[in-house]
């Protein structure tokens, strides 16, 4: 049986046509990936018996090394999205810092995991990106109500 190759792009057209419109590589498409995954990561879950939100990153950095290689590495995807919108290195690098000490401190054991709870780099990357789509794509701006 033969084998059929597809270079990188017919792959991607492939899951875009799947997918739907949230694969596309618009400012508008790009911010709704990006808000999504910083929900997953910082506000998935409530804590019962408070109105304190965690998510994802707080909850895979309980879980040593591979947990906090996890989280960072969710959140350096945060980063290249935000490459891929023309935010400047100045911006760029701030996102990184922010998901490095993220990754530095939350790999202390208790310490590390109460700083993911309460640091949230995602949150302060996804701030950056919306005030450079908000000034540079005004047009992907949502009206929250």
């Amino acid at each position: 049986m033969a084998r059929t190759r597809y270079s990188a792009d017919d792959m991607a057209q492939q899951f875009e046509k799947i997918a739907g419109s949230r694969l596309g590589r618009d400012a508008r498409s790009v911010r709704q990936r990006v808000e999504i995954m910083e929900q997953v990561l910082e506000n998935a879950l409530v804590i019962p018996g408070t109105r304190f939100r965690i998510g994802l990153d707080a909850m895979v950095g309980i879980i040593p090394v591979v947990g906090d290689l996890l989280a960072a590495a969710m959140g350096a995807w945060i980063v290249w999205e935000a490459r891929n919108l023309g935010l400047s290195r100045w911006q760029l690098l701030r996102m990184s810092s922010n998901v490095a000490i993220d990754t530095a401190i939350g790999a202390v054991p208790i310490v590390g995991d109460a700083f993911d709870i309460v640091f949230r780099s995602n949150s302060r990357n996804l701030r950056i990106i919306r005030k450079h789509l908000d000034k540079h794509h005004p047009e992907t701006a949502i009206i929250e109500g």
